[in-house]
């Protein structure tokens, strides 16, 4: 391995382990549930199984090629390694982030997918979809998850959890914390007795999407 190389690893690590603290910060996740990974060339980096991230350092760093097969590092891969595998595999994703956020996993267990109370689902794609359950670790997840994905960037398990995915891990994690406001919006406006959220239409979301393609400052 080169100089050049080990250092974009050593940097990628440093983001994946701040982070997978965030989520923990930010109550999206409790204890070690919920992993994060980084793509840097053919190598994934993906914390390890069972270790307490105010724990992590440069000696925890796990990498595994695109087969699964442990190529850096001496931990054991998150359980959930098969569910940031297929991500990478069918997309051109850089980083994945994967969390136990409260809302969201609650939401999981009400509706097929994530009503459109708000334009922030066209941040995800649009409209969020639920993947059907299965045990968490398992292929069956990871395949139900790639077709709750299909031209999207995030996505709930049912039951489970959320699982987004971006060019950079700040805009996985972005990603990740807009679908949990998102549905704790839901939730709150759905409680309310004798009432039902006004909801977007697919050409309101439509519109969104386009307004988007220029947001932002130019050349950023």
């Amino acid at each position: 391995m080169s100089d050049e190389q080990r250092g974009a690893i050593e940097q990628a690590w440093s983001g994946v382990v701040a982070t997978a603290r965030r989520t923990a910060a930010d109550g999206l996740v409790v204890g070690t549930s919920g992993n994060v990974s980084a793509r840097v060339g053919g190598t994934i980096l993906v914390t390890p199984s069972g270790v307490p991230y105010d724990r992590l350092g440069p000696e925890d760093a796990v990498g595994v090629d695109l087969e699964g097969r442990r190529v850096l590092g001496e931990r054991v891969p998150t359980s959930e390694l098969p569910l940031h595998l297929a991500v990478y595999r069918n997309s051109d994703a850089a980083a994945v982030v994967h969390t136990h956020a409260v809302h969201a996993t609650a939401v999981s267990t009400l509706v097929p997918e994530v009503p459109s109370i708000h334009y922030a689902a066209a941040l995800l794609g649009g409209p969020v979809r639920v993947a059907a359950y299965a045990r968490y670790g398992t292929q069956e997840l990871a395949e139900n998850m790639l077709a709750a994905l299909r031209d999207r960037t995030g996505c709930l398990l049912q039951n489970h959890g959320t699982v987004t995915y971006g060019a950079t891990l700040d805009q996985a994690y972005e990603r990740t914390a807009q679908l949990e406001w998102l549905c704790r919006l839901w939730l709150a406006a759905s409680s309310v007795p004798g009432r039902s959220p006004r909801l977007l239409s697919p050409a309101q979301l439509h519109e969104v999407q386009e307004a988007l393609k220029g947001y932002g400052q130019p050349g950023g």
